[in-house]
């Protein structure tokens, strides 16, 4: 199994201090992040693309960038490009262009964007919301498969025998398809063949075991040949012990979704919500060491996932706490869980 880290490079007040670092800082923390994950030998580093004050990655492609000046190994993805609200074209070039700089490490995870800022922003139609996902998602494997191109669609001007440049360093650029939980979404990356990457935020995971299973038999029937690609994509905090993992996680949480909520109508997040979706089955990855490798084979039993992402640095969480959290990461956690995959 691959295992990585995943980031929406959030910016917000800690809620102990009543403080915001600089996003200049924050930024300068997250390439000490990335160059720590590359370092403790993990697999994969992603940056989601967001257009909020709270979360600044508008711009995963030069962070990714900047990011791979500082590592060697570590694989550098979205997480995700909203696709929808974007230019294939430029996508395909960005990521090409980091695939370059980065020597073939470089990939695109593709998304409908669970924010919708980015519509009015580039001015497009929510009412459309679906169908330039589609479209555009479709538009950019053929511009993986082709360096010339002639294309016509609704959602952007046609290309009539036009070349793409640079092309990327891998002889095919990975492009993963992330999903929220519709079978819609589930549906559309199997029958393109696609890899596929399930967000699990909230709630218990068993609940998202049938999309994994429709996934593959979409998968089957479309008649892939290729090794299945899944990834769990789960919020994650690892402390020395547990209680301190839920007692410094925790506030963040609570003010992060809080406040999500409230723009979503749903009623404030409490502590006993948080502490049971923190449980042995709950979905939150936030423990010790030994509880998110229990929590992380739960999931392997349910899913035979081959790439779990851990969503960190959620909130302010002290940049200190966060490479902690990193560290036990890599050298607590990501060990037994290769040993006990690679046992099976």
């Amino acid at each position: 199994m691959e295992l990585g880290i995943y980031t929406f490079v959030d910016h917000t007040v800690d809620p102990a201090t009543k403080k915001k670092i600089s996003a200049a800082e924050r930024y300068r923390n997250l390439m000490e992040e990335v160059e720590l994950a590359d370092q403790l030998g993990l697999d994969v580093f992603g940056i989601g693309e967001h257009h909020r004050a709270d979360l600044i990655a508008s711009a995963p492609p030069v962070v990714l960038a900047a990011a791979s000046q500082r590592t060697k190994n570590i694989r550098l993805s979205s997480a995700v490009t909203v696709l929808s609200s974007d230019d294939p074209v430029r996508v395909f070039q960005n990521f090409s262009t980091l695939d370059l700089l980065s020597n073939g490490r470089a990939e695109i995870m593709a998304g409908r964007g669970s924010f919708i800022e980015s519509f009015p922003l580039f001015g497009y139609n929510l009412e459309d919301y679906n169908a330039l996902f589609d479209e555009k998602l479709r538009l950019l494997i053929k511009l993986r498969e082709q360096e010339r191109i002639t294309w016509k669609g609704n959602y952007r001007p046609a290309l009539n025998n036009l070349a793409v440049y640079p092309r990327p360093k891998q002889e095919e650029m990975p492009v993963w398809v992330a999903v929220g939980g519709t079978p819609e979404s589930v549906v559309r990356a199997a029958t393109l063949q696609l890899p596929m990457a399930i967000a699990i935020i909230g709630g218990m995971p068993e609940s998202y075991v049938p999309f994994a299973d429709l996934y593959r038999k979409v998968l089957k029937e479309s008649g892939n040949t290729k090794p299945v690609k899944l990834s769990i994509n789960t919020p994650t905090y690892i402390a020395d012990d547990s209680q301190q993992a839920s007692d410094e996680f925790w506030p963040h949480y609570e003010t992060i979704f809080s406040r999500i909520g409230k723009e979503r109508g749903w009623p404030p997040v409490t502590r006993q919500q948080f502490e049971a979706t923190r449980s042995a089955k709950g979905a939150l990855l936030v423990g010790s060491p030994q509880e998110v490798i229990d929590k992380i084979m739960f999931e392997y039993e349910l899913f035979g996932h081959t790439r779990f992402l851990a969503q960190m640095g959620l909130g302010a969480i002290p940049h200190d706490k966060l490479m902690h959290s990193i560290e036990l990461y890599g050298t607590k956690v990501a060990p037994v869980i290769r040993k006990e995959i690679n046992s099976d």
